[in-house]
């Protein structure tokens, strides 16, 4: 009986470490590389041929006037802004990057459009910079960035509820407070 058991495990032993080596299990170099392209968390091949690089450029420049409380140069970009977000190719999205866009793209084209046509009141420009930037925020989200952008928050902003938005430089410039308290926030967020 004992023979009979042993000899059952040896069979087995080397049946399972010839199944080992068949084709079916073995793991080429190709089928290793496939595993680690699938494996890239939050990218598509549609990714790399997107670029947001308009539309973040035009939103820093309204950023950065509202941060020098520049009224006319915030209109200026919140025009530069429409023109990026109407322009926009929208050709070479994925479904779900086009669903994205299609639910941020009529509500920022309507903040920017608002910045730009109000000039002389600040307050109202950087009411509607508040909602924008949520917008280009989940646009950078969604389709990365080639440039380090980082999210900032202050917190006194707007009776101290609080304020972001998307920058290019770690240094606070804040559009909420220009010069008033230019410095007021920290970086939440680096964005990649």
């Amino acid at each position: 009986m004992k023979a009979l058991i042993l000899s059952f495990a040896f069979s087995t032993i080397f049946l399972t470490s010839c199944n080992a080596d068949s084709p079916k299990n073995q793991v080429t170099k190709s089928d290793q590389s496939q595993k680690t392209e699938v494996a890239k968390p939050n990218e598509t091949p549609a990714q790399s041929e997107v670029s947001i690089k308009g539309i973040v450029d035009a939103y820093i420049k309204v950023k950065n006037a509202l941060a020098k409380d520049n009224d006319k140069l915030a209109a200026s970009g919140g025009k530069e802004l429409v023109n990026a977000i109407q322009n926009f190719n929208k050709s070479a999205l994925t479904p779900e990057q086009a669903k994205t866009y299609a639910d941020i793209e009529e509500d920022a084209k309507e903040h920017a459009e608002h910045i730009s046509t109000n000039a002389g009141n600040l307050k109202h420009q950087r009411e509607h910079f508040e909602t924008l930037s949520q917008d280009v925020y989940q646009l950078v989200k969604t389709f990365g960035t080639s440039q380090p952008l980082y999210y900032d928050h202050c917190p006194m902003y707007n009776k101290n509820k609080g304020g972001y938005w998307v920058s290019e430089s770690k240094a606070i410039q804040n559009p909420y407070l220009g010069k008033s308290m230019p410095t007021c926030g920290v970086v939440k967020e680096e964005l990649k």
